[in-house]
């Protein structure tokens, strides 16, 4: 899903430190947000957010620090945040918010990146701005939601939860599969047409990676449990799950990745749902190295 980053309106030109023009709550991106503040103070003619002057209010030594982080050149230590926070006129929560962002933004496991996006979260501006985030985190984190877009797609979809309950393997809730469809039209995924028929909005989704990639992790940890419980439940026949492993080399390794990603895409465009369209399947594409890279 795309977000538009909201921009408070520009306030009158100022002499002193610059005025904060831009939202810190808007941003997923601490960079991001850095950026918008300068760009917005340069705009007004503000010497207050010179690199220079900048630097000096955070207790820099060098004044192109600023700078280097907003490049990604450089990331900004748990000590250095705050002072960067103070630096761009961020005070009480505001700044609480900026230190957690910028531990978010450099999070090094989607674990730790989940912890740190919950925190974002406690924060009401936060949830006001991104009021969809919870949707999509369930949309990722519940394998059932996205099957149950593509279940819209059956010659014999029933728009009746309990129906959609029953029909899913393995079986739901009542309650979870109309909350999920809840979901689904909250994110503008399912929609009524004019005959109050559900519909998908388009006819492949995509989940590019961006700061909720840990939503994406989740949705993938979520299919990988589904695949694993398909062994046991589903007949032999009516799956296909094998492994090969292999030794290439970095380049092979690189090919390989290249052609499982247009297979990838042949496969969505190829099997999209026609109008005899009667199961649902999930197809996984894994290849990890067993191996460290040398050297």
């Amino acid at each position: 899903m795309i977000f538009a980053v909201a921009l408070e309106p520009r306030p009158p030109h100022s002499t002193g430190v610059a005025r904060r023009a831009v939202d810190v709550f808007a941003f997923r991106d601490y960079r991001l947000f850095l950026r918008a503040y300068y760009d917005e103070g340069r705009a007004q003619g503000s010497s207050a957010v010179s690199l220079r002057a900048f630097g000096k209010r955070a207790g820099l030594r060098s004044p192109n620090y600023l700078k280097l982080v907003m490049d990604g050149t450089r990331n900004l230590t748990a000590a250095l945040a705050p002072r960067f926070a103070e630096a761009a006129g961020l005070r009480g929560e505001a700044a609480a918010y900026f230190c957690d962002l910028v531990a978010f933004n450099q999070s090094k496991s989607a674990s730790e990146r989940a912890r740190a996006y919950e925190r974002l979260g406690r924060f009401t501006k936060h949830r006001k701005v991104h009021k969809l985030d919870d949707a999509q985190a369930a949309y990722h984190t519940h394998w059932y939601l996205p099957a149950i877009r593509e279940l819209v797609a059956h010659k014999s979809f029933r728009d009746d939860a309990k129906w959609i309950a029953k029909t899913l393997l393995p079986k739901i809730t009542t309650r979870e599969a109309q909350r999920a469809l809840d979901t689904l039209l909250e994110l503008g995924l399912l929609a009524r047409d004019g005959g109050g028929k559900l519909v998908q909005r388009d006819a492949l989704v995509e989940t590019p990676d961006g700061p909720l990639g840990h939503h994406v992790v989740s949705y993938h940890r979520a299919m990988m449990q589904r695949a694993a419980a398909a062994l046991d439940d589903v007949p032999r026949e009516q799956r296909e799950i094998a492994s090969l492993t292999l030794c290439v080399s970095e380049a092979q390794l690189a090919d390989l990745k290249r052609q499982l990603e247009q297979l990838r895409d042949q496969l969505l465009h190829s099997y999209a749902a026609g109008a005899d369209a009667c199961r649902l399947v999930q197809l996984n594409l894994q290849m990890f190295p067993l191996s460290a890279k040398e050297d």
